[in-house]
């Protein structure tokens, strides 16, 4: 899945090790399983960051903890496995870089914060994202023997119908859905995240739901039972045709 970020020629013992040097190689999910488990304590990482002992976790660290979660919402914010690719890489060289000047909190919420605002800078570079899922010709482009990330996500997560209704809503709109009905942050912290005021998330979130179930409209059982009407009466009239 990281397979750019993590190719390099050296490994620098820390994540606070100088920014220059080439990003550390290591074992990715695409070469040998899936992303490493969720279930480390980051909390114990910020509390442990006040103490005068404490040391930097090691960069292979930070990436096996979080690259699962980072790639994660980069794709619900992109809508693509190209776009979430490059998204990823570009939070990681940024932790990287910017992990010296890190303020012990949630480390969690520093991660939502540069993958949010640097997929809103992407938007802002490209002007728009669009919908693109996989062409038949993914595994050639990203040969592996175990299951390509798209396909882990889809695995656990919602089908395309879903993610292509989220593409549909402006970045900011769906910056501010996904961070609270996916990834369960309150208002308060998604207002901190984005840096806008609350009246601002609350209104981003309430338009955004507006549209998607707008766009999600024709799965609802009442639309179903309305094409099935419509095909039978089609139906019916072939065959009173005949």
């Amino acid at each position: 899945m990281l397979r750019r970020l993590l190719r390099s020629a050296g490994e620098p013992k820390s994540v606070t090790d100088t920014a220059d040097r080439s990003l550390p190689r290591r074992r990715t999910a695409a070469q040998g399983g899936a992303p490493a488990a969720e279930s480390v304590q980051t909390a114990t990482f910020a509390a442990d960051a006040d103490s005068p002992t404490w040391t930097p976790p090691s960069w292979e660290e930070i990436v096996s903890t979080h690259s699962g979660r980072v790639y994660r919402l980069a794709y619900r914010l992109t809508g693509n496995q190209h776009d979430a690719e490059d998204l990823t890489q570009e939070v990681f060289v940024r932790v990287f870089r910017s992990l010296s000047t890190y303020t012990p909190g949630t480390f969690e919420g520093w991660l939502h914060r540069i993958t949010t605002n640097l997929f809103l800078d992407m938007v802002r570079r490209k002007q728009r994202i669009r919908f693109d899922a996989l062409a038949e010709d993914a595994a050639e482009r990203l040969p592996s023997r175990e299951p390509s990330p798209q396909q882990v996500f889809q695995d656990t997560h919602f089908d395309a119908d879903v993610q292509q209704a989220l593409d549909t809503l402006a970045p900011e709109f769906r910056a501010a859905v996904v961070l609270c009905d996916i990834e369960g942050l309150s208002y308060e912290e998604i207002a901190a995240t984005l840096g806008v005021k609350l009246g601002t998330v609350r209104s981003r979130i309430h338009r955004g739901r507006s549209q998607l179930r707008k766009a999600l409209k024709h799965r609802s059982p009442e639309a179903r039972a309305e094409q099935r009407s419509l095909a039978d009466a089609v139906l019916a009239g072939e065959g009173g045709t005949a």
